[in-house]
């Protein structure tokens, strides 16, 4: 028997180890098209790969997912984050969990994940090629030809789709053509750029903040990001995950709003009056409200036109306003996004509805199966997009030849 999966990150690497501990006398080949495998893996959590994370709960942890969560909540019963962090102890990975929830292997240094799987990979004599890119997969009986760039033909057994996402719907032609619906991929997981923003001259200030994407209920809390280009931070990539389709309607450009304090109310103005009332000879730029940083609240001051030596007691109800407008509601043109880093993650992919989430068996061709980020499936960061990766890559590897009795 013969199964070849097709792409050679971590949905691909788990799903191959998975299968030729499972099923003895099996001859298991990862495909993958470019020259390097688990290019993710490497690049992830700067370089330190987030592995997955240590939310307690399934229910907790399906949150985390734009697209895919209920399809998770059922595959996560196969195999989950401690299932994970089980294997890779098994197998001599030690792993940590930071504050954030967020795991890591101890070392620091995603080479020690890869370094196993390849190992693992080895010591099953898994084949892996490189620079072998799929033109197509044909169905003959119960067997499957995979036809290369090259010309080249496979013929094998089953087959795992771990090709990854794309970013065009063009790159999903083969795998339609194998009678899976694709869902039109869109960016996940990108910044925003305001190439107006006033905010520029402060690029490194962090501050916990709400965003908000005007006209919409599309709204997220955590540390904000200034940069040279725009507006970073765990924020605005959540943001941009929960709203990637809204976004991409919108040819990303729109206008957001950010509450720069944690609770904004009514209150968050008397405060600044309270302020006023209680520091009337000091100067405005030196009573900074609510800890922001002094180079936002500098900045702010610039923008309500309050002089240098201006102090409280000068400070007229209408610049208050300004200044309290800006902390609470500050609105900003959004024109352009760029990618995090170098982790790209698609929103879109197969349409689960065609997945069986128990197998990862396609429903519509037998002996085809999916797992990892060519699925329909994306999270926010915190190592959540690498958990569905392993998870769905574990369940197909488990059951690609579960029907089949083998000697």
């Amino acid at each position: 028997m013969v199964v070849v999966i097709i792409g050679g990150g971590a949905a691909g690497f788990l799903s191959a180890i998975t299968c030729a501990s499972t099923y003895k006398n099996v001859q298991v080949i990862i495909l993958e098209k470019s020259d390097h495998v688990l290019s993710k893996v490497r690049v992830s959590g700067g370089g330190r790969c987030n592995v997955t994370n240590a939310c307690p709960t399934i229910d907790q942890f399906v949150l985390n997912y734009p697209r895919g969560g209920d399809f998770l909540a059922k595959a996560f019963k196969h195999f989950n984050n401690k299932d994970l962090i089980n294997w890779f102890k098994k197998r001599n990975v030690n792993l940590k969990t930071e504050d954030d929830g967020r795991v890591f292997p101890v070392s620091d240094n995603s080479q020690t994940i890869i370094d196993c799987l390849q190992s693992e990979a080895s010591r099953l004599n898994i084949q892996v090629r490189t620079k072998s890119n799929v033109r197509s997969v044909q169905k003959k009986g119960t067997s499957f030809i995979i036809s290369l760039q090259n010309s080249e033909a496979i013929i094998c057994d089953r087959i795992i789709i771990t090709s990854g996402g794309y970013p065009n719907q063009q790159q999903y032609t083969w795998i339609h053509d194998t009678g899976l619906n694709i869902v039109e991929p869109v960016p996940s997981l990108f910044t925003f750029n305001i190439p107006t923003s006033p905010l520029q001259s402060l690029m490194g200030i962090s501050q916990v903040s709400e965003v908000k994407i005007t006209k919409s209920d599309y709204s997220y809390k955590g540390p904000l990001l200034i940069t040279h280009w725009g507006l970073s931070g765990p924020s605005v990539l959540k943001l941009s995950a929960f709203a990637a389709r809204r976004l991409s309607e919108l040819k990303y450009s729109f206008d957001i709003q950010i509450c720069w304090i944690q609770n904004s109310s009514n209150d968050s103005e008397k405060e600044l009056k309270l302020i006023r009332e209680n520091n009337p000879k000091k100067l405005v730029r030196n009573v900074i409200p609510f800890a922001l940083p002094k180079r936002l609240w500098e900045l702010f001051c610039d923008i309500a036109e309050i002089r240098p030596f201006e102090n409280w007691a000068e400070l007229g109800n209408k610049k208050l306003q300004i200044l309290h407008g800006l902390i609470v509601k500050q609105v900003l043109h959004v024109s352009g996004k760029t990618t995090f880093k170098e982790e790209f993650v698609t929103c879109g992919g197969i349409n689960l509805d065609d997945i069986n989430p128990d197998t990862m068996e396609s429903k519509h061709m037998p002996g085809l199966f999916a797992a990892g980020e060519v699925l329909d499936i994306d999270g926010i960061t915190g190592g959540f997009n690498f958990q569905a990766a392993w998870t769905t890559g574990y369940i197909a590897g488990s059951n690609v030849l579960s029907e089949v009795s083998l000697n």
